[in-house]
């Protein structure tokens, strides 16, 4: 597991942005984390990801995420994209990246090829319907895929993105745990977590805390690689 330490400027960079947050009428304690210094203070990056939205709870969600600094993966269901077309717009204007997690969270291991297709397309429509973009990033629902489900995700232009770590969050994994998950990350690694659970959300704060301990910072997934990099 990686080990960092803050460098010297990290005090005064953290001074600079809690001044020009004051400036802005907005102090708040969260202005000096490590990812809104910028990328001098990021000896490495990683993959926030989170499946299953957007809901009721993405906004707190957001929130929980800006107040830290931190940015991430959304994987939203098309059909929840669709019917909560504010909230992937809300995704994006907290500089979130929006993703392709399947219409309707099937087995696609399970489904003819007409049917993924349908799957994977509608949810692309979705999403850039509700001001999400095109996606780039797929991840099938329970990380299950095969060969046909890689070849619909290629024919949209999509890179299938899985996870190094899982949180468990999905399992009612405890704050605590989803903490020491994310404490696994090394550099270039992306972690499963979801949109719903209050544990989760409850998490984020030491999970940033911890990231900045060891120089890492939250980062974009590559279409390329698929691995986690810094953003664009």
């Amino acid at each position: 597991m990686r080990t960092g330490t803050r460098r010297p400027l990290r005090p005064l960079v953290v001074r600079l942005a809690v001044v020009a947050t004051a400036a802005a009428g907005t102090l708040s304690v969260h202005a000096a984390t490590p990812a809104q210094a910028g990328a001098a203070a990021c000896s490495g990056y990683v993959g926030l990801t989170f499946d299953d939205g957007p809901s009721g709870s993405t906004s707190a969600l957001l929130n929980a995420l800006r107040q830290n600094g931190l940015r991430a993966t959304m994987f939203n269901e098309g059909q929840y994209a669709a019917a909560n077309p504010s909230q992937v717009r809300a995704q994006v204007a907290a500089g979130m990246w929006v993703a392709n997690h399947s219409y309707t969270h099937p087995h696609l291991t399970q489904l003819g090829q007409a049917q993924i297709d349908s799957e994977i397309s509608r949810t692309q429509t979705a999403i850039a319907n509700a001001g999400g973009g095109t996606p780039k990033l797929f991840r099938p629902p329970y990380g299950e895929t095969n060969a046909t489900v890689k070849s619909v995700a290629a024919k949209y232009g999509l890179t299938q993105i899985i996870w190094d770590v899982d949180s468990q969050d999905w399992n009612n994994a405890s704050t605590d745990a989803i903490v020491q998950a994310a404490a696994r990350l090394t550099n270039g690694q992306i972690i499963l977590m979801h949109d719903w659970p209050a544990n989760t959300r409850a998490a984020i704060p030491r999970i940033a805390q911890g990231l900045a301990s060891r120089g890492l910072c939250a980062g974009m997934i590559s279409p390329q690689t698929g691995r986690a990099v810094a953003p664009a």
